[in-house]
């Protein structure tokens, strides 16, 4: 890789610009479009392919925690960071519009760029660098270069790798650009931002063209942006609608659309320094059908000695993943609630915790209550959030799994809650929301 390094670096020609970044106040409005929208999958479908990318990149998290050096911390964070939803950006001057994975769980903003040496199918052209009159490489010295997991140096410039994994990478030259984001009147062009401009690329992009870090470290949008807070809407999981995101002075919950939700609820993030980039939560306890489980508040500890553990609340990835000892609480109330008989799980099962359906004729079913117990917070969930029909068995299945290590709230549990990211203050709120109506 070294080689083609210094090939594809010695024809990058920069061109310096000298705009500065506005001041704070600003923000705007985005669309979200999950990954697998309108490519014809059927329910059954989206189900399994949603589990399988969640249960890849928790594998990856897991490892993180103790990678042994920063060039295996930067291969499985780009591994973890395969995301669940794409928002449109504009890259350049003038902008040329790509549709890039957003993730909470990480920090880099990149695309793939020409002159390509080896790239992946992605649905728009690749970004040339040449047409933008705005672009920028970034040398060395650059606090943003120093801010990278393992960064390479070629000629003063800065150049940035990051791995999926043992055949899929991303390597280029970390440089500044003017970003487009926002739809409508909420459209807003901010220079400087630093991103990596990938020219050699493999494994695949899930029907986008990059990723937009939203995670918690300096080359994160969200950092770089100087206007720490945002807000997503994620309409149902099975819904064709779009979801929205807001950024800046349209995050807040002060106007969200809701029916018959409860008050405004907040928890602190909590810091873990192993895990710095990722919002980690103070978790207390779940309770189903009323009774708060005897859960051992270990088992939702970050681990002082290497980091691991804990409790992430993360976009990415799709179901809730629940520590083993937490997730066997959980599926014990579950199969003592429901009464119905269990079906047999199979490796190549989407979940693991399904009762067959539909029940015995004349047979009631109620399904229990479930709560997600945070420091300050609970987190009252909708039956849709838990419970969903299986379509590829027809079992009605509880849309959670078990994790060797850690847990790890998905996107799938908070559908149709407005999520808000303070980072200034530190905490994540949360209200119940129709997102479809946001």
């Amino acid at each position: 890789m070294a080689v083609f390094l210094l090939v594809l670096l010695a024809a990058l020609v920069s061109v310096d610009v000298a705009a500065a970044h506005s001041g704070g106040g600003f923000g705007f409005k985005a669309t979200l479009t999950h990954v697998d929208a309108n490519a014809g999958y059927t329910k059954a479908q989206l189900l399994s392919r949603a589990v399988a990318r969640s249960r890849a990149r928790v594998a990856a998290l897991q490892s993180l925690a103790t990678a042994a050096d920063a060039i295996t911390a930067a291969r499985i964070l780009l591994r973890f960071s395969e995301g669940e939803y794409l928002m449109d950006v504009g890259i350049g001057s003038p902008p040329r519009y790509f549709s890039a994975m957003i993730d909470t769980g990480s920090d880099l903003i990149w695309t793939q760029c020409a002159p390509c040496l080896l790239c992946v199918e992605q649905p728009t052209p690749y970004f040339e660098p040449a047409k933008s009159t705005s672009y920028a490489s970034l040398p060395c010295s650059s606090a943003m270069c120093n801010a990278l997991y393992s960064p390479l140096c070629f000629q003063n410039a800065c150049v940035y790798q990051a791995f999926y994994g043992d055949s899929a990478s991303s390597a280029g030259v970390l440089a500044n650009e003017t970003f487009t984001f926002g739809t409508n009147s909420t459209r807003v062009a901010v220079p400087r931002v630093s991103f990596g401009c990938g020219n050699m690329n493999a494994g695949t992009l899930f029907n986008g063209s990059g990723m937009v870090g939203f995670g918690r470290g300096a080359l994160s949008l969200v950092s770089q942006l100087g206007s720490p807070r945002f807000s997503y809407c994620l309409t149902s999981f099975m819904s064709p609608a779009t979801s929205r995101l807001y950024f800046g002075a349209y995050a807040t919950l002060n106007s969200t659309n809701t029916s018959s939700s409860g008050p405004v609820q907040s928890t602190p993030f909590i810091v873990n320094p192993a895990l710095p980039t990722m919002y980690f939560l103070n978790m207390t306890g779940i309770s189903v059908a009323g009774d708060l489980l005897p859960i051992d508040p270990s088992v939702f500890a970050i681990n002082e000695t290497d980091g691991t553990g804990g409790v992430i609340i993360d976009s990415g990835t799709t179901v809730t993943f629940l520590a083993q000892p937490a997730y066997a609480m959980v599926q014990g109330a579950f199969v003592a609630w429901v009464g119905l008989p269990r079906a047999n799980a199979t490796p190549s099962d989407t979940f693991d915790t399904c009762f067959k359906w539909p029940p015995p004729p004349r047979r009631m079913v109620t399904l229990p209550e479930m709560v997600l117990h945070f420091d300050g917070a609970d987190m009252e969930l909708p039956l849709e959030n838990y419970m969903v029909m299986d379509g590829g068995t027809g079992n009605l299945c509880l849309a959670m799994l078990p994790s060797d290590d850690g847990s790890i709230i998905g996107s799938f549990q908070h559908q149709n809650f407005h999520m808000l990211y303070d980072l200034e203050n530190s905490l994540l709120s949360f209200v119940p929301a129709p997102c479809n109506l946001s």
